[in-house]
């Protein structure tokens, strides 16, 4: 299995990295300084979210971030929430269906789920064709009664 925690820590470090020496950055360009994928950093502001380290400003249409107490929790942890509810009525699923049954966009669900990384609360592995597969930590019983029972029928 991937560590996760790991990959998304050190992402986000390159996240606050960039703002500390720039300052305010808007997204395209804090993508770029990053080399992240949009995936990647969507999960990085996630986790420097939970930390309270970044905080974001919607002006005309454009994305900007700096490092402080962060105005994401709401939004954020809300999402982490109905992620987490979501893993652990579910079980194991990629990202297309946690959006689809939170009915949260991917970004967001990426967001959500970095916040759950730096909580330690998931883990994620490659499913068929390499398909990235996320679960809670330690498995799940509920969802894994779910499952045998359908199995048994």
């Amino acid at each position: 299995m991937r560590n996760i925690i790991d990959e998304y820590g050190r992402n986000a470090g390159k996240i606050w990295e960039a703002l500390n020496n720039n300052g305010s950055l808007p997204q395209t360009k804090l993508i770029k300084n990053t080399k992240l994928s949009n995936d990647e950093f969507h999960s990085a502001i996630g986790w420097l979210a939970r930390e309270s380290k970044i905080t974001k400003q919607d002006r005309a249409q454009i994305s900007r971030y700096s490092l402080g107490e962060t105005n994401l929790t709401t939004k954020i942890g809300g999402d982490a929430g109905r992620v987490w509810k979501t893993l652990s009525t579910w079980g194991e699923n990629d990202v297309s269906n946690i959006s689809k049954y939170t009915r949260i966009e991917a970004d967001e669900v990426y967001a959500a789920l970095g916040w759950l990384a730096r909580e330690d609360k998931i883990e994620v592995k490659y499913g068929k064709n390499q398909k990235t597969m996320f679960r809670l930590k330690n498995g799940n019983p509920i969802a894994g009664r779910k499952q045998e029972k359908n199995k048994l029928m």
